[in-house]
């Protein structure tokens, strides 16, 4: 197993920062999460004036084997076709790419079938998971190797000049995955966590949960063992997004959360490498019913609540445009001293 060591936040440079935002053009706190945003960033980076140049945009396809179960409203099939669609740039993750002129990266760890054309990256660990209803999801090597993967796939990224990561995911079946994976970490009952995906039936979601509940009770999973955790019933893509996250930390690298299955891999992440939590701002509130659960258990607060559900990382992509805007708040506002602004008197 991999020792991740994580830094420390720089106190010292967030207290810097926030020093230095009050001094700006505006009454001390006026802008508000802005303020918050800017901080969190020069804690994660080590500097009072925190930079984002290019933002990469990292998406890990892979198939889940418990679809036999029948947990999905689509056929696994559609995770080879949604693939294809993103590879070609029509996915709504590629439009909001695109928007943010990001670095863009899709990587099949686990899809069926055969490999895929460029521009899609082949690091295939398996096809698809087995039926974590029946049996573990994965080796513990099939696990090891996702989330070095992922790790691997977000420093080539790093090495392109990218200084932000938004972390997405294609597969038919991996809210279900993410709902085993969350419970597993959270102790929480998964009834709390299941929701109706990609739009299943009443009768389906009941089913849904008692499937997640089951595998849980068969499995066992080591609460404070994220290696575990993701051998028994996890998903390749979710191990890989993991290790993309770990890296980013490893890394003093800003990491935005996505809905319900990135902030799953966030709380994995988070037992594999303590402090990767540190590196993390939520981007959205997801209408995924355990997206809430998870991202509370992180301590976290959404940054946009668009009522998007889709995954992807669409909602990484969207609220980098905020979190860009707290960055340039303090890069190019003018201080009371420099604009020749009187500044409020005692």
């Amino acid at each position: 197993m991999y020792n991740y060591t994580i830094p420390a936040l720089d106190q010292r440079a967030g207290a810097e920062a926030k020093a230095y935002i009050d001094t700006l053009t505006k009454p001390v706190g006026s802008l508000g999460k802005l303020e918050e945003i800017a901080v969190q960033i020069a804690e994660m980076q080590g500097q009072f004036m925190p930079h984002l140049e290019k933002l990469g945009i990292l998406v890990f396809a892979a198939d889940h084997g418990v679809t036999e179960e029948g947990i999905s409203a689509f056929p696994q099939e559609v995770t080879r076709q949604m693939v294809s669609n993103m590879a070609q740039g029509g996915a709504a993750i590629n439009v909001f790419g695109r928007q943010q002129q990001a670095e863009f990266s899709l990587v099949d760890v686990g899809v069926k079938g055969e490999e895929f054309e460029e521009p899609v990256k082949n690091r295939k660990i398996r096809e698809s998971t087995r039926n974590f209803a029946k049996e573990a999801a994965m080796t513990a090597e099939e696990a090891l190797r996702a989330i070095q993967t992922g790790y691997e796939e977000a420093v080539a990224l790093f090495e392109k000049g990218v200084d932000c990561l938004a972390v997405g995911e294609v597969g038919i079946g991996n809210t279900t995955a993410s709902s085993a994976v969350a419970a597993a970490v959270t102790g929480l009952d998964p009834a709390e966590l299941v929701g109706f995906g990609t739009g299943i039936s009443s009768e389906q979601h009941a089913h849904k949960i008692d499937v997640v509940k089951r595998a849980l009770d068969f499995h066992q999973p080591d609460a404070e063992d994220g290696y575990d955790i993701l051998q028994k019933v996890g998903g390749l893509e979710l191990a890989a997004m993991a290790g993309a996250m770990l890296a980013a930390a490893t890394n003093r690298v800003p990491i935005i959360l996505d809905g319900f299955i990135s902030t799953a891999a966030a709380c994995v992440a988070e037992r594999l490498g303590k402090g990767t939590v540190n590196y993390m701002l939520l981007g959205h509130q997801s209408m995924e019913p355990g997206h809430q659960k998870a991202y509370s258990y992180l301590g976290k607060e959404p940054i946009v609540s668009l009522s998007m559900r889709l995954g992807e990382g669409t909602g990484a992509a969207v609220a980098f445009g905020v979190i860009q805007s707290a960055v340039r708040m303090v890069n190019e506002m003018a201080t009371f001293e420099s604009a020749g602004v009187s500044a409020k008197s005692e």
